[in-house]
């Protein structure tokens, strides 16, 4: 009902306007009228020239400037530890000593090899000698002899290895028709070949043959496949085929051997279990079966014999081409060294040998600075805060050995996003301490969080402040409130800022006229009655802080003007209130005296 009546209202201005006038005039007549005698005091306040400093503050804590771990940069046992916690130090100062036995060892192998280069150079520097193109020239011969014997060796590895496959395919046909006939031939029925009957005799007692039956007859078929692969290709094959033929020959029957053996140990599996099944049982097995198992143990020894023969065989014809590789590498290499010593040393050698002296120079250096690790020492004046490691630890590269501190503090403040945006490097800043009621320290910001961390959907930021000055009383921890000056403008007119009042987007201020008719002192204090009525004067205003208001444009200095108004009635401020005429826009009704309105309304 009543957001209808006030659309009604809005919807005829004109009429709402009279309304207004209207009820103003009844109250002024009612007023009057009713033989009050209620005055309107006016406390006042003078324009004046001075310094606005804007601020924000925020509370935090204090640590120190700089605060490291001291962390091992070499692992060992600690075998020195000569501080404590609360120790001060100097930079450089020892903080620990690890066992630095291997690094030593390291500097001195440096420094030997360091001195051989420089040796080495001052050689060539020098012409060879006779001795010295003796031992060249035996090295290269030595060199052509081992090549020529690794040649000899790896023609006999293939010929060795014919042999060894020939010597295998005396025994192998036999042995792969013997299996054949172990298991394939019907020794006991005329139904059933061997492996079943083996297998569906023992069955009852343990069906678990069946797979031995299935293992035996698959690795015989595997065999006998490449069995009779490998000895076509034997057939074809002779002690003058080329060396990949043979080669090729002997990697294949190496293999074909090692599928009999595997037949052989699958066959002796399936009659093994059979005959200990019967024998576990008190019953008797066939007789046959342990003719096959001492037949099937002759095969397995024989294949093993051959499987040794081509498995060296096989590895031989690598092992003699590496070594002819190898002699082929040292020939050339000790070619090029007689080459040197026959000629007189070049440039090109003085200056490798000088880069060989450079790079073991180098080696020395980064030795020495390997061992300097193994010493921790402080990397500048400050307090050991606390000490990690003790004597006899074995510490890794990393571990923290201790923690420093610098003597110098630093204040710490939290701000919201919104403060945090006005805040930048450089400004200055007042600081207070809870523990330290009289002491105020200036400083300045040193660093702002460019990233903040978010709590409960609130995003905070840090804001190192630096001491201007450092005071031995303030401690790491202590808790601090910082005081941060954003902006700070002399020499501008100020007044209070609840003398500044708002019409819609304008600002303005009411001024009196200072006719003698009132003691400006008692105006700014408990206030006055006026004789004339104020003026509303539109202003431009500036920056404010907590009480005052910068005017850049409207009044100037000396001008009075009203902070607030006194109603004796009610001794209580009478603030402006806001209405909203039949456009919507703001309007301020004030209340005045039985004078009428100050004007300007």
């Amino acid at each position: 009902m009543l957001k209808t009546f006030f659309q009604k209202i809005a919807s005829h201005k004109f009429i709402t306007l009279i309304l207004i006038a209207v009820i103003a005039g009844a109250g002024y007549y009612y007023q009057k009228n009713s033989g009050s005698t209620a005055v309107t005091r006016y406390v006042l306040a003078q324009v004046e020239k001075g310094t606005l400093i804007t601020s924000i503050s925020g509370t935090g804590q204090i640590s120190a400037s700089s605060q490291v771990e001291i962390k091992a940069q070499a692992s060992g046992e600690v075998i020195s530890l000569p501080v404590k916690a609360g120790q001060e130090v100097k930079s450089g100062a020892l903080l620990a000593q690890l066992d630095s036995s291997d690094a030593y060892k390291s500097v001195r192998d440096a420094k030997t090899a360091l001195e051989t280069a420089q040796l080495e150079l001052e050689e060539a520097l020098e012409p060879a000698s006779e001795l010295t193109l003796l031992q060249a020239e035996s090295s290269l011969l030595q060199a052509k002899q081992t090549k020529t014997t690794a040649e000899k060796n790896l023609v006999k590895s293939y010929e060795d290895g014919f042999n060894t496959v020939s010597s295998a395919f005396l025994e192998l046909p036999s042995i792969i028709s013997g299996l054949r006939d172990i298991l394939y031939s019907n020794s006991y029925t005329q139904t059933q070949n061997n492996m079943d009957y083996y297998a569906d005799s023992a069955k009852y007692f343990d069906d678990k043959i069946l797979t031995y039956r299935d293992d035996a007859k698959a690795a015989y078929e595997k065999a006998r496949l490449a069995y009779d692969d490998n000895f076509s290709v034997y057939k074809t094959t002779n002690r003058t085929s080329d060396e990949a033929t043979v080669e090729s020959l002997i990697n294949q029957t190496y293999e074909t051997v090692r599928l009999i053996s595997e037949s052989v140990k699958s066959t002796n599996n399936l009659i093994q279990f059979y005959q200990d099944k019967f024998t576990s049982r008190g019953l008797t097995p066939q007789s046959l079966a342990a003719t096959q198992l001492s037949s099937l143990s002759s095969y397995s020894s024989k294949t093993n014999t051959h499987l040794s023969s081509l498995l060296t065989a096989k590895n031989n014809i690598p092992d003699y081409k590496e070594d002819i590789t190898d002699a082929e590498r040292t020939i050339k290499e000790k070619e090029l060294s007689l080459t040197e010593v026959k000629a007189d040393t070049d440039e090109l050698t003085i200056r490798a040998k000088k880069i060989a002296i450079q790079q073991k120079q180098d080696a020395l250096a980064s030795a020495q600075e390997t061992l300097a690790d193994y010493s921790v020492r402080a990397p500048f004046n400050g307090v050991i805060a606390d000490v990690s490691a003790k004597k006899g630890d074995t510490l890794s590269s990393g571990s923290t050995v201790a923690m420093i501190i610098t003597k110098d503090s630093i204040a710490e403040i939290t701000l919201n996003e919104v403060d945090v945006a006005k805040v930048k490097v450089g400004q200055k800043a007042n600081l207070t301490f809870d523990a330290l009621e009289d002491l105020t320290i200036a400083g300045s910001v040193a660093e702002v969080d460019t990233i903040g961390t978010a709590s409960s959907g609130v995003v905070s930021y840090t804001v190192q402040i630096s001491f201007d000055t450092q005071d031995e009383r303030i401690k790491p921890g202590m808790s601090v409130t910082a005081v941060i000056i954003l902006e700070a403008k002399t020499d501008v007119l100020l007044v209070p800022s609840a003398a500044v009042k708002s019409a819609g987007e304008d600002s303005y201020v009411e001024l009196v006229a200072n006719d003698g008719s009132f003691d400006v002192t008692a105006a700014e204090s408990t206030g006055v009655t006026l004789v004339t009525a104020p003026t509303k004067q539109t202003v431009t205003v500036g920056s404010s802080d907590d009480t005052n208001t910068e005017i850049v444009s409207g009044v100037v200095a000396g001008d009075l003007v009203i902070t607030r108004t006194i109603n004796a009635s009610t001794t209580q401020k009478t603030t402006a209130n806001s209405t909203t005429n039949a456009s919507g826009n703001a309007v301020r009704v004030q209340g005045f005296s039985a004078g009428g309105p100050p004007g300007g309304f």
